[in-house]
């Protein structure tokens, strides 16, 4: 059962405005129960509250840890225990094909059972994660959501992580994944002229990665990419035009402390060699990669359709407005959104946070739009 009242996602969709961004329309949705400027969203406060509390009760380690169990602690950390809000019976399968890395892709599908349309719109999501965690039982619930809502068929990609895993093993087999649906649209009931890719963070990093290579190999395989909060410039390498200042954020004073120095460490500049997540996935020499920092391609002209969604107090929406502006100038349909009073990963938060459930309506419209 859902932890909030269904008339919020009403509010969410009712009450949205546009605002402009140096150029740049962004469609900003509101945050129920919080007109003020600066605030985070109060159902997102009391989350985060919750589960700060339970992070003080966990034992702290006598000695510093390996690079081996800051990993294991930076996985163990991610994701949420969301909800199932399906109202309606969801076939879920399973099958794994080998990438061209080499590596076992693991292919979670789903689709309403009882739909008679057999031209349906096929939707690849890729978990966030930092490349390095992160999985797809965290995103189940919102891939199932998206599938029901949209009447779609939407495969929930397991790809190789980091550190084990390097790049370019994660684009590779994500790669190999969007090919193979593609290759094989018929058999899963879908329009090959209608397949979408998206995912969030690093997933939503793998996405437009995968726009751009299918792009730059002369194939017109992706109908759409839908980017939530992704990375797309990472370390410290930037590009014309673009800076990331603190100040670009509106804080109040009241939520300053907690919004400057928990919700947005992701986004500012940092060498590779000294950020444990992006030296388990890439070396300095990957930086200047469009497959590893989307936005340093030489060009995005040619791109499929864009749908880029930002959260307020994320760090990393500096530079989801700032690709969104990219797109745009290169002739992308490229539509943003920008969710106020909400922090990174808050898809992870389905069934307690009504701004995800909105998120999934807006992909199914989208994907049925196509």
């Amino acid at each position: 059962m859902i932890r909030y009242d269904k008339s919020l996602i009403e509010i969410l969709q009712k009450d949205t405005k546009i605002i402009e961004n140096d150029g740049l329309s962004i469609i900003l949705k509101p945050s129920p129960g919080e007109e003020r400027v600066g605030y985070l969203d109060p159902i997102e406060m009391s989350i985060m509250e919750e589960h700060w509390a339970g992070q003080k009760q966990r034992e702290q380690p006598t000695s510093p840890p390996s690079i081996e169990e800051i990993v294991s602690m930076i996985r163990e950390s991610m994701g949420f225990p969301n909800l199932n809000l399906n109202t309606v019976e969801i076939h879920t399968k399973y099958e794994e094909i080998t990438s061209g890395s080499g590596n076992k892709v693991g292919l979670w599908r789903y689709y309403p059972r009882k739909s008679y349309n057999k031209n349906r719109p096929a939707f690849l999501f890729f978990h966030g994660g930092g490349w390095l965690g992160g999985s797809v039982y965290t995103v189940e619930n919102f891939c199932k959501l998206i599938a029901e809502l949209a009447d779609a068929v939407v495969f929930n990609v397991d790809y190789s992580l980091a550190p084990e895993k390097p790049y370019p093993n994660g684009i590779n087999d994500s790669y190999s994944a969007v090919k193979h649906v593609y290759d094989n649209a018929n058999d899963y009931g879908v329009n090959p002229n209608k397949i979408s890719v998206g995912g969030d963070s690093a997933g939503g990093n793998l996405a437009a990665a995968l726009s751009l290579k299918a792009r730059d190999e002369g194939l017109s395989m992706i109908a759409m990419q839908v980017l939530l909060y992704p990375a797309v410039l990472m370390g410290d390498v930037s590009v014309d035009g673009y800076e990331w200042r603190e100040d670009d954020f509106e804080v109040s004073e009241e939520h300053a402390d907690i919004i400057k120095n928990r919700c947005l460490s992701l986004g500012r500049p940092s060498k590779v060699e000294e950020d444990v997540i992006l030296s388990s996935y890439i070396t300095s020499t990957d930086l200047k990669d469009p497959y590893v920092n989307p936005a340093l391609a030489l060009s995005h002209e040619g791109l499929p359709k864009a749908i880029i969604v930002a959260a307020e107090f994320d760090g990393l929406r500096i530079q989801n407005e700032a690709y969104a502006k990219q797109l745009q100038a290169a002739g992308v349909d490229t539509t943003c959104y920008r969710y106020k009073g909400m922090t990174h990963a808050f898809i992870d938060k389905l069934g307690y946070l009504p701004q995800a459930e909105d998120l999934c309506m807006v992909i199914a419209n989208e994907l049925r739009d196509l």
